[in-house]
């Protein structure tokens, strides 16, 4: 039998529980960040920010950062898609250096801990200064997004690749729980803001400082269960440590890419599909309270109800995709977007009952789409670059999308609708669902040289050559005692 490649293989496979260990913290860490992304980036930035752009607008309704007009209700979606140019950067050039020095637990901690103190700060937003609100919101999501493609790159190293897709489900669900729990602490704070002798300004503040406060303290005890090192070490090269070298190191790694047409092809149809989904993520209390008329209080438990059927939903696909494989359960949700996306088209306003049927349809594609994307593309990652490839990954992933947003505020600009806005993201789908389709899945894994998973869902891939169906089908017929061990 053939040896796996170092990537196939569990660091801690010889210590079981120094695995458990390695997976509970990297479970944490999405337990400590998922306040950041469910509190900052879903509910309170986007209104108040906006509110708070308004305020600092002209008679015309704009606003003027680096001298360029915007419409006051465009500023957070163009900000979220600005974040963006820096995070490509900076996940890229981090990816690489992580690998390279094998410094992604260190790396990790002080994107994080960056991001938490950005997210912190948030709490002295107020009045008209929209540009701080800005500027802590591109650092703040620049340092989110390195930090979970770092997170992201131990997912080879923490399970077998029978078991990539239940880990990665678990780890979306800890996020989705810690979510839930975030959430409602906060609708509680908010709700109670009169007794407590707060504004309703003062206590979205101290909810958005909750959350920095919240992905701190948790991921300092994620980062005790981690391993310094998310994979094994890659090939040795020549190390540059000048800016130039930097450089061309990575422009090195993305021509070494060209090498897997395959795993480039599976990573632009998620950049299409997944900007759709982070932009719904993103702008949805945007697209609520503005066009829909919906309350905060009902924002927040519209996303409090996604936080929760989202623990069902990603346990549920997980499932599904053991019995019809990650590639065809990312497929029919893709679908499900589809028709969720025109039901909050025709969605009429001022209904809150409605607004939470939506937010209950979202939650149960949203996580099990996201947690099979990650897993299944680890399995086309070549072993010692986990990082790297995860970088390139990341540049679409949990808010950091740019081609979404910035589509969402062009689409209102031109015709003042959020309702035309949100039904323009159905191309992201459409396209990531087509490109998709085209995804050899057993053949990209071969071609990075890992093995390909001998359970069921990559097997029953449709992708994958008659010959190898006809062989599979052969094989079942045989007694067991005619069956070739090494085969199975």
């Amino acid at each position: 039998m053939t040896t796996p490649p170092p990537s196939a293989t569990p660091q801690a496979t010889a210590h079981p529980a120094g695995l458990k260990r390695a997976q509970f913290g990297w479970y944490l860490n999405d337990w400590a960040n998922a306040a950041f992304s469910a509190t900052v980036l879903t509910v309170f930035l986007g209104p108040y920010l906006t509110d708070i752009a308004t305020n600092a607008a002209d008679a015309h309704g704009d606003v003027h950062p680096l001298g360029l007009p915007v419409p006051a209700g465009a500023f957070f979606p163009y900000t979220v898609s600005a974040s963006v140019l820096f995070s490509v950067a900076a996940m890229l050039i981090a990816g690489m250096a992580a690998d390279r020095h094998g410094r992604h637990r260190a790396m990790l901690g002080s994107f994080s801990y960056i991001g938490a103190a950005a997210t912190m700060g948030m709490f002295f937003l107020d009045g008209s200064n929209y540009l701080l609100g800005g500027v802590l919101l591109i650092l703040a999501n620049v340092c989110y997004a390195v930090s979970t493609t770092l997170a992201n790159s131990y997912l080879p190293g923490l399970a077998p690749p029978d078991e990539r897709d239940t880990v990665s489900s678990k780890g979306w669900a800890f996020g989705y729980a810690a979510g839930a729990l975030v959430l409602i602490l906060n609708l509680a704070l908010f709700l109670g803001h009169s007794s407590l002798g707060l504004s309703s300004g003062t206590a979205v503040r101290l909810c958005l400082a909750s959350a920095g406060a919240w992905w701190a303290a948790f991921l300092t005890i994620a980062l005790r269960r981690l391993p310094p090192r998310a994979g094994p070490a890659p090939v040795a090269k020549p190390v540059d440590e000048h800016a130039g070298g930097t450089l061309h190191e990575l422009l090195g790694t993305l021509r070494e890419m060209r090498r897997y047409p395959l795993t480039l092809l599976f990573l632009t149809a998620f950049l299409f599909y997944n900007d759709g989904i982070q932009t719904v993520i993103s702008q949805a209390s945007l697209y609520g309270s503005q066009e829909l008329g919906m309350s905060q209080t009902t924002l927040i438990a519209s996303v409090l109800l996604v936080q929760v059927v989202a623990i069902g939903g990603a346990l549920l696909l997980g499932r599904i995709a053991d019995r019809w494989g990650a590639k065809r359960t990312i497929l029919g949700s893709l679908a499900a977007w589809v028709a969720v996306l025109a039901f909050g088209y025709v969605l009429p306003a001022h209904q809150p009952v409605w607004f939470c049927t939506l937010a209950a349809a979202i939650g149960l594609v949203l996580g099990g789409s996201q947690a099979l994307s990650r897993s299944l593309f680890s399995h086309l990652i070549p072993a010692g670059h986990e990082a790297e490839y995860f970088s390139l990954y990341r540049i679409s992933d949990r808010g950091t999308s740019w081609m979404g947003p910035l589509a969402f505020g062009l689409a209102y600009q031109l015709t003042d609708s959020y309702r035309v806005a949100i039904i323009s993201l159905v191309t992201f789908f459409v396209i990531g669902f087509l490109l998709l389709m085209r995804v050899p899945v057993r053949s990209a894994i071969e071609a990075v040289g890992n093995p390909v998973p001998g359970s069921t869902p990559h097997d029953r891939d449709p992708s994958c050559p008659a010959p190898a169906r006809t062989a599979r089908r052969s094989r079942r017929r045989q007694r067991p005692s005619e069956t070739n061990p090494e085969t199975e």
